[in-house]
């Protein structure tokens, strides 16, 4: 019987490297996105709202990144008839809403980002673009 598991972490290089992909990418669209990494557990890791972006996206983006860390699945897969409890039972932190992925290596979790202030297909365009850019799974 084995009392450990093999786990993997982001690093602060990782996590800069995120951000500024997901910036870039949200300024090549034109859309000002608030973004946040959390960690595998859901702890916060960054966050950043960029000039112009929607004060509340922030909250919504981080319930879009621990609602994908927390299913390891996108924060969208909820299926609509959860939705509404989902963000009842957790007082909003977290969200059936599109933009939030899980950030995987080599098939291991390592935590979700959440894009919000665009639209829903912009802020998960912009999580992709993150995730490509750090070499992550994408969904």
């Amino acid at each position: 019987m084995s009392f450990t598991t093999p786990s993997s972490a982001l690093t602060d290089e990782g996590v800069a490297a995120l951000l500024r992909a997901a910036i870039d990418a949200a300024t090549a669209m034109g859309q000002p996105q608030c973004i946040v990494i959390v960690d595998q557990s859901g702890v916060l890791l960054a966050s950043f709202r960029m000039r112009g972006s929607r004060y509340l996206s922030l909250k919504s983006a981080t319930a879009k990144a621990r609602t994908a860390a927390s299913l390891a699945a996108p924060s969208h897969s909820v299926p609509d008839s959860a939705k509404l409890l989902l963000a009842a039972a957790t007082q909003n932190e977290a969200t059936g809403l599109r933009g939030g992925l899980p950030i995987r290596v080599g098939g291991m979790l390592i935590g979700g980002i959440g894009i919000g202030s665009g639209s829903g297909e912009q802020d998960e365009d912009v999580a992709r673009e993150a995730l490509a850019a750090i070499g992550a799974d994408l969904p």
